[in-house]
């Protein structure tokens, strides 16, 4: 069981940031993704749309004999992952959060900003992680409404992107924000670009490695660690398989043979 693979999903290509990270921390793994990008994107739709999503890859990956689960995505894991935990109590599953506790233990500033979709800043789960970790602190949200979608077309340059990157990162600046909470997947890709157009003294934090961290650690307390050498990683997407596979030498740095994913 150790040598099965690790399942991880995202709404889109954002999840390969993900991907990268247990890529480099965990060599060993094979892995296995999922882009739900004939859904896209998951920000806007209803909780109970995400769900019923989020339940048919887990599904899925349960047939590809995963041992373990990664919800690649905020909007994702603030909608389904208590369900999937219910549904399966002993498969090990690590979810997304914005990074909220390690922002206001960075912050010197004592102003926070967040980017991140829209359903994932009106959720009960980011307004208790702001109960829990950011009581001493004040954080400006800001939803970020077109940027997964340009990122998906593999477009993390174009003077479009940089318009509305610009016009989402000013009130955080204006506000005093000197930590940013990059609270979406899709959204590292965008770091070069923010090292352009922010002050040095800003800090930029997602929870990719983080994520990584935690999958390694739920594993190795299973005995369930890979040994190697991995299988190649393997590629769906619920839209067209020959644009995911145009964009995966943008995002994940190689290419790679991708199928559809037709449920």
């Amino acid at each position: 069981m150790s040598e099965a693979p690790i399942g991880v999903f995202d709404s889109g290509v954002g999840g390969l940031s993900v991907l990268k990270e247990i890529h480099a921390l965990l060599p060993n793994e094979s892995l296995l993704y999922v882009a739900d990008c004939g859904h896209i994107p998951y920000g806007e739709k209803s909780p109970e749309f995400i769900r019923q999503r989020c339940a048919v890859m887990a599904e899925f990956f349960q047939q590809q004999g995963a041992k373990a689960l990664v919800l690649a995505c905020n909007t994702a894991t603030v909608a389904a992952v208590a369900d999937l935990r219910q549904r399966y109590p002993t498969w090990p599953m690590v979810g997304m959060e914005p990074a909220v506790k390690p922002a206001a233990a960075a912050t010197r500033s004592g102003v926070v900003g967040v980017l991140a979709t829209t359903g994932t800043l009106q959720s009960a789960k980011f307004a208790a992680l702001l109960d829990r970790f950011a009581s001493d602190v004040r954080v400006v949200t800001q939803p970020c409404p077109g940027l997964v979608e340009l990122i998906e077309t593999g477009d993390l340059h174009s003077d479009t992107l940089r318009t509305l990157l610009r016009g989402y990162v000013e009130p955080l600046l204006a506000a005093g924000c000197d930590t940013i909470i990059l609270g979406c997947t899709h959204y590292p890709f965008l770091k070069p670009l923010l090292s352009q157009m922010l002050p040095g003294s800003i800090t930029l934090i997602d929870t990719g490695a983080a994520v990584a961290r935690q999958l390694k650690r739920l594993l190795a307390e299973r005995g369930l660690l890979a040994a190697g050498p991995p299988a190649e990683t393997q590629f769906w997407t619920s839209a067209s398989p020959e644009h995911l596979g145009n964009i995966l030498p943008v995002l994940w740095n190689k290419s790679g043979v991708v199928r559809s994913f037709g449920l």
